[in-house]
């Protein structure tokens, strides 16, 4: 490892602009708004650059808060995979702010809410989960991006702040799971630091008070990235929050606290501990659940959002079984699963907030004829969407492909034969929507429909050809991020 203050840096600036944004906003919402994009556009390059670091030097960046090394110091940790996740966050963070601000929350940026200055304390409890290098450190900044997060949903009106409050209930119940799964850990092992932890449960072994504790802290992390059953909160605050709040929770939000549970669970616990328990089992089979459940209540709704909400249980369940199967092909699908989901599901919330704007679409009947009108939203559309159901060349396909050879690579054929019937399930689903839009003749309406302005067109474009760009460079992504990554835990 090589000491750098970057680790650090990273969430620092995030917090500090957060700050300036709340500030700049009381005088001028449009400088917060430049603060924030900015901000996210540094925070993106720097990761980036801490990424290629990785890559070619093979080694971590590490900063000690004040000098104070582990484990009496406080350490952020930047390697190859936290590299990876925090150029996600960034990337979908300004995505989402360069998207209109009145479309994407609900509302102007008015002086009296603080939007951008809530979405950079998102964003930096986001980058602090990533890269914290303890336990409680950890817990700190799973709270903050927790705590912005309800606040954004709620911007989507009435039932917007009843699904905030219902998220924020079960959300504090995540939370309290994975603090005391911590406390357990911190009796048994007398350190909160991840490696200090990992070296003592290496020497201690699966006693029950560890067993316990791994297990608390697997549910309180199953519930912020809403495995089944612990899903509850999601289908109500995605549908009813503005769409790009939804796209935050959606891309990045449910992939960090995913990104969490595979870092303690591969890269914390020696392998032989998680091996002396049945955890791995419990989660394979109720991600196996979620992905068919989540899958056939998508089938089964009308409206836009409130279907999406549904496929990212089901998303969320691919990449829970690629952490719960634990090889290495499954891990590296999982890990993948993880990016692509992100890019094709903002993607598709940014073009329900457009559809929403320009035709008043709610419904998936109301998008009939809305291809010819507003093709290059309906284009960014069905790229997602093939991509979603895993068609050759998009990203989907490929990480889904690692995922039923993993399945096999372990003999999970049940496994993979519900990660087959879930995408034929997708299918139909998103086969209706692509049907209506571009081939089922338009009704009257009382507005003359076109396609939106360049500003709302634009996040759209990208993240649909980076779902094709992503499908095409996945080798390089797994043989350059993943596979070193996945080397690490053993398997």
């Amino acid at each position: 490892m090589t000491t750098s203050a970057l680790p650090a840096l990273l969430p620092a600036i995030t917090f500090t602009a957060a700050v300036v944004a709340t500030l700049a906003g009381w005088w001028r919402p449009t400088v917060a708004r430049a603060v924030a994009v900015a901000t996210l556009a540094v925070v993106t390059v720097l990761a980036a650059w801490g990424l290629w670091h990785n890559i070619d030097q093979s080694e971590a960046l590490v900063h000690a808060v004040g000098g104070w090394a582990a484990p009496l110091g406080i350490e952020y940790i930047l390697d190859g995979l936290s590299a990876f996740v925090a150029l996600l966050v960034g990337t979908i963070g300004l995505l989402v702010l360069l998207y209109p601000t009145k479309l994407a929350f609900g509302t102007s940026a008015e002086p009296r809410f603080p939007i951008h200055g809530l979405v950079l304390l998102l964003v930096g409890g986001l980058l602090g989960v990533t890269l914290a290098g303890d336990l409680f450190n950890l817990f700190v900044a799973l709270e903050i991006y927790s705590l912005a997060s309800y606040a954004l949903v709620a911007l989507g009106g009435p039932a917007a702040a009843v699904a905030s409050f219902r998220y924020l209930l079960v959300g504090t119940v995540g939370s309290s799971f994975y603090l005391l799964g911590v406390g357990f850990l911190y009796f048994r092992t007398g350190t909160l630091s991840m490696a200090g932890v990992g070296d003592e449960l290496d020497r201690i072994g699966a006693t029950p008070s560890v067993a316990v504790g791994i297990a608390m802290i697997v549910i309180g992390l199953g519930i912020k990235m809403a495995v089944f059953p612990l899903h509850v909160w999601l289908p109500d605050a995605h549908s009813h929050a503005p769409p790009g709040v939804a796209a935050l929770l959606a891309a990045v939000q449910v992939k960090v606290a995913a990104y969490a549970l595979f870092r303690i669970l591969f890269l914390v616990v020696p392998l032989g501990v998680i091996e002396d328990t049945s955890l791995l089992t419990v989660l394979t089979w109720a991600s196996a659940a979620g992905v068919l459940v989540g899958s056939w209540m998508a089938v089964r709704q009308e409206g836009i959002k409130r279907m999406l909400a549904h496929s990212t249980v089901a998303q969320i369940g691919y990449i829970g079984l690629g952490i719960g199967l634990g090889s290495p092909l499954a891990l590296v699908g999982a890990l993948l699963h993880m990016v692509n989901h992100a890019a094709m599901k903002a993607c598709m919330f940014f073009v329900a907030g457009s559809v929403q704007q320009q035709a008043g679409a709610k419904k998936v009947g109301d998008l009939a004829g809305l291809g010819p009108r507003m093709p290059w939203t309906a284009a960014g559309f069905t790229i997602a969407a093939l991509s979603m159901v895993g068609l050759p060349p998009t990203a989907g396909f490929f990480s889904k492909w690692y995922l039923v050879a993993g399945a096999a690579e372990t003999g999970a054929w049940l496994v993979a034969v519900v990660i087959v019937a879930s995408s034929v399930i997708t299918l139909i689903y998103m086969l209706r929507v692509i049907e209506t839009i571009w081939f089922r003749p338009a009704p009257e309406r009382d507005v003359d429909v076109h396609e939106a302005r360049p500003s709302v067109v634009f996040p759209i474009a990208v993240l649909a050809v980076g779902t094709i760009v992503l499908g095409l460079v996945n080798l390089v992504i797994v043989e350059n991020v993943l596979e070193p990554v996945v080397a690490l835990t053993g398997r």
